[in-house]
């Protein structure tokens, strides 16, 4: 048995024990407590024998992991939404307001998945069409003008891929959103959550830092979508994984992004509050570096953070 297998196994016990013992009425923590130790025991093991970056892209697709909305309501108590694109109607697979974080009034946007048919019907899976990608930029403008700090929220497998949001300009959308992003006046902080897929991704991820939880995954591509196409063979998806260098060591290493945040032990599905914690210490360290820049420095900074991406020298 892997220890995967066990993992499952150990966790499957934990909760039939938990259900038991308040069905019954009987007190098993004891039981509960040993089990949850020799659970922490095999995370260890997997994070230090088997953790790869197939394994980690199973971790960021976790349905219980924490969404955009998770974070907002842990790390904030004055979130307002704001709706719509003030073209054609309000996008639910994007989301975005004002709130306050640490004493920094800032604009979030953020993917939003559901976690049951009926939610992610309603957020579109967290694939946003043209008029999301037009309200977070709506959105960008808004706290621009009002001067306010900017925090993206990274969480989708890619844009909408359907014929009615190429009708109405999918690709002009997102294009519009990189163009406008570069010149935004405001501290830009960008965080993948998640799955950061595509173009979908990028629309809302041009920032002065971007950093990655642990288990979060950026890419081009799914590593689904690359083995069909390199390999004609979708099975090979955990080849493609490791040759596309989509966890957050390698993007680091590479300079895609700049700093990575640490989960609890077996992902940030395990401990939210933890997980919160971590993101905002991470947030607000990153909005205090960048408010040392004068406008013009946080601009040339910003153009020169891109324009390295993609230099590399082999020896």
């Amino acid at each position: 048995m892997s220890i995967k297998d066990e993992i499952k196994e150990l966790e499957e016990a934990i909760s039939e024990l938990k259900t038991f013992s308040a069905k019954k009425n009987i007190d098993f923590s004891a039981q509960i407590t040993e089990l949850e130790k020799k659970l922490e025991d095999k995370y260890k093991d997997f994070e230090e024998n088997e953790m790869d970056a197939w394994n980690r892209i199973q971790i960021s697709r976790n349905s219980q992991r924490p969404y955009t909305l998770d974070y907002i309501n842990e790390l904030t108590q004055d979130f307002v939404e704001l709706h719509g694109d003030r073209l054609s109607k309000d996008d639910h697979a994007i989301i975005g307001g004002l709130a306050t974080i640490d004493g920094y009034k800032i604009m979030v946007i953020g993917h939003q998945k559901g976690r049951d048919i009926d939610t992610n019907l309603y957020r579109n899976f967290g694939m946003a069409s043209p008029e999301g990608y037009r309200k977070a930029l709506r959105l960008m403008r808004m706290a621009e003008r009002f001067k306010l700090p900017i925090l993206t929220l990274i969480d989708t497998a890619g844009a909408y891929p359907g014929i009615e949001a190429e009708e109405k300009g999918q690709g002009e959308a997102i294009a519009k959103n990189l163009a406008e992003m570069f010149g935004l006046r405001v501290p830009i902080v960008s965080v993948v959550i998640g799955e950061g897929g595509s173009g979908g991704a990028l629309g809302i991820g041009v920032a002065d830092s971007i950093l990655m939880l642990e288990n979060s995954v950026y890419s081009v591509i799914s590593p689904e979508g690359c083995a069909s196409i390199l390999f004609n063979d979708s099975t090979k998806a955990p080849e493609a994984a490791r040759s596309l260098k989509m966890d957050a060591i390698s993007l680091k290493s590479l300079g895609i992004i700049d700093e990575i945040i640490k989960e609890p032990l077996g992902g940030a599905h395990r401990n939210l509050e933890e997980m919160a914690q971590n993101l905002k210490a991470a947030v607000v360290e990153e909005f205090k570096r960048i408010d040392k820049y004068s406008l013009r420095e946080l601009l040339k900074k910003r153009y020169e953070k891109y324009r390295k991406i993609g230099d590399f020298f082999e020896e």
